[in-house]
Parts: C-alpha cells; sequence; structure tokens
C-alpha cells in the first residue's frame, strides 16, 4: 500500500506522525502544522484514494493500514496521532507496535465505529452514486451548526474529489475495526480530545478510550463536532502543544543531562512527585530549552549564572556536566564562573568552583 505523505519541521526534530479522518487529506492538520514543526518533525500522509495517495482496489484492514503507516517511520520511536479514521490508525499502531510509540494523540476518533451495517451501507451507496451524496451529510457532522463557511468548503472540496473505490473499501476496514479489548495494552502517554457535539464519535466514545487506555487523559472541546482541529484550531493546538511537549522535553532533557541521569529520576518518580517531573519535562526541556533564540551552549552558561547566584550547588553539578555535554569547553566553564565572582559574589563562586573542579576531574 503506498501512502504520500509530507514532512514539516526541523531535520533534527523528534517525529510525530498525523493521520487525517475518512475524506480528508494531509490539509486536516494545517491549523495545527506551523506550531507543532516548530520543534517536531511532523509526517502527514494521505488516505489511500485520498489526495494524492494512489487509489486501491483490493481491501484492507485498519491493522494493514496502520503498518503501511508505520513503515513511514524513519526512528525507533516516535509520537502518532490522528483524526477519526486517523485515529484508529494511530491507536492500532500504538496497540501492535508499544515499543515505538512514545506518545498517542487521538482525536474525535473511536476503538470502535458503531455498528457495522451503516458502514457497509455507505459503502455499497459510494459505489453505485459516487461521492456528490455525502457532502452535505458528512460536512454536517462535521462541525456545528453555523460554522464559518471558509472552514468547512475546503474539506468539503476534498472530500468530493476522494476516489469513490478507496473511500468504500475505508468504510469497510471501519466497520470490522473493534480495539476496546486491547486498550489495556496501549503503553504510550495517552492524550485523547472530544468534541462535546461530535455526532460521529460522541464523548462516550473518548471515556472508552480514556478509561481503557492506562493513564489517558481526556480533554474536552466545547462547541465542537467531530473535525474540533478545524472548528476550533486554536484550542486543540494548545492541548496539543501542552501534552506533546512532554515526549519533546524528554528527549531533550536527556541530550542535555545524560540518559542515565534521567533514568533514574523517572525511576526515583513517585504519585507524590509524578505531576512535578511532567512539569520540568514539559516546561522547562520542552518549551524554554527548546525555543530558538539561544544555542543550548548559551543557555548553559545562563544556567550556571543563575544557580551560583542561588547557591544551588547540587544542581550546579549537574548542569556542569550539561554544559561539557552541550560543548562548553573547561576554560570557558572557568570564565562564567570568574564572571560570576564579580556579579553574585566571592563566596558563591568559591563554592562554585569547588564543585566544578570536582565534576571535571570525574570527566578527566
Amino acid at each position: 500500500m503506498e501512502l504520500r505523505y509530507r514532512v514539516d519541521g526541523p531535520d533534527d526534530g523528534p517525529l510525530l506522525v498525523l493521520g487525517p479522518s475518512l475524506g480528508t487529506t494531509t490539509h486536516l492538520w494545517e491549523p495545527q502544522a506551523a506550531e507543532l514543526s516548530r520543534t517536531w518533525r511532523v509526517l502527514r500522509y494521505d488516505l489511500p484514494g485520498h489526495g494524492g495517495s494512489p487509489s486501491v482496489k483490493d481491501g484492507f484492514s485498519m491493522e494493514e493500514l496502520a503498518r503501511a503507516v508505520l513503515a513511514l517511520a524513519d526512528t525507533d520511536r516516535f509520537a502518532v496521532g490522528g483524526v477519526s479514521l486517523g485515529g484508529a490508525v494511530a491507536l492500532t499502531i500504538a496497540a501492535i507496535a508499544p515499543e515505538r510509540v512514545s506518545d498517542l494523540v487521538l482525536c474525535c476518533t473511536s476503538a470502535r465505529f458503531g455498528e457495522p451495517g451503516p458502514w457497509h451501507e455507505r459503502a455499497a451507496k459510494v459505489r453505485a452514486e459516487g461521492m456528490t451524496w455525502l457532502a452535505g451529510i458528512v460536512t454536517a457532522r462535521w462541525f456545528t451548526l453555523g460554522v464559518d463557511p471558509e472552514l468547512a468548503e475546503p474539506v468539503q472540496t476534498t472530500l468530493l474529489g476522494t476516489d469513490p473505490e478507496s473511500y468504500a473499501l475505508a468504510c469497510e476496514a471501519i466497520a470490522a475495526f473493534d480495539l476496546r479489548d486491547r486498550l489495556p495494552e496501549v503503553a504510550a502517554r495517552t492524550l485523547v480530545i472530544a468534541g462535546d457535539k461530535d455526532p460521529a464519535t460522541p464523548i462516550q466514545h473518548a471515556e472508552t478510550l480514556a478509561e481503557g487506555i492506562p493513564g489517558a487523559r481526556l480533554a474536552v472541546v466545547a462547541d465542537a463536532a467531530h473535525l474540533a482541529n478545524v472548528e476550533h484550531a486554536d484550542v486543540v493546538s494548545g492541548l496539543m502543544s501542552r501534552f506533546l511537549g512532554h515526549g519533546l522535553g524528554l528527549k531533550v532533557r536527556r541530550e542535555v543531562l545524560g540518559d542515565a541521569h534521567v533514568s533514574r529520576a523517572q525511576a526515583a518518580t513517585t504519585d507524590f512527585t509524578a505531576e512535578f517531573q511532567d512539569f520540568i519535562t514539559r516546561y522547562a526541556w520542552g518549551e524554554i530549552w527548546t525555543r530558538p533564540g539561544l544555542d543550548r551552549k548559551t543557555r548553559s552558561c545562563v544556567t550556571l549564572t543563575a544557580l551560583v547566584a542561588r547557591g544551588h550547588m547540587d544542581e550546579l553539578a549537574m548542569h556542569v556536566r550539561a554544559a561539557l555535554r552541550n560543548g562548553l569547553t573547561p576554560d570557558e566553564i572557568k570564565e562564567v564562573l570568574l564572571q560570576t565572582a564579580v556579579y553574585c559574589g566571592v563566596p558563591a563562586a568559591n563554592a562554585a568552583f569547588a564543585v566544578a573542579q570536582k565534576v571535571l576531574r570525574e570527566h578527566g
């Protein structure tokens, strides 16, 4: 199965794979793409017979589609998400390859999209009459009443351009899909997003996902139907940015502080400290350390100075090691500490030199 895809974002960014809903294309994620691709390498794909992906004539299962998407991921671990059918694909990937998925975003989707009968009926009617009859019916489920036509018209046009046979085969894949019993197998950090006025996947479907996936979080978007990420783009973008900040932050935290330190911190996490660990990973490392305004060497210089000023010598030792990992030389670290002697005080600098010298000796 050949799928057309596009990638945006920095070449060295962590990978985030996003899938569209039935009848839409990569453009469905356009409202979130700019923000997410600032730090993530965002891969968006088209379903068979949608957008740029070739049409198909043979039936396929949700797992076969998931494995085709999985083959696009060029890293051992990555984040994955999707809307509706794209969310079902993401969920399937997380179930069949749990060791590869770090973070999972399920937007307006389900572990089972209702009884199979209506899906088979839709497939038969599309084969007989084409796509035109679907436009008004489906888009009425995608958006709430009175939505801005500028939001609805582009996705409606995309729907009309979808290959009917590929659409029908996707309907049959949805009819056969039921992952409710495998939800406990999902190991990824999971965010479930639901629209409170979604007639296609009502909140009950989201609650089933959130209750079945260990540790999953549920966020409900007010006054949103099935394409909540389009109708309320800012809300969904904010939810995803905050949630995915943890995955990005964990990557940066490991790069700066080292795998051993972060693994020890994670192993020592308790129910009491878990939210604090999530906060510093998501905010300090996922949002501040990833900002483009300063490189990591400069951020290490600033951090060393701040720690000396406040007398946080235990943290200072950790960040001297980080400074070396970020490319500072021992001579440059010495210059930073000399600067602190002037502006933070000689006693503080004296203690800092003792800490730094011990770390540098350990590193040879």
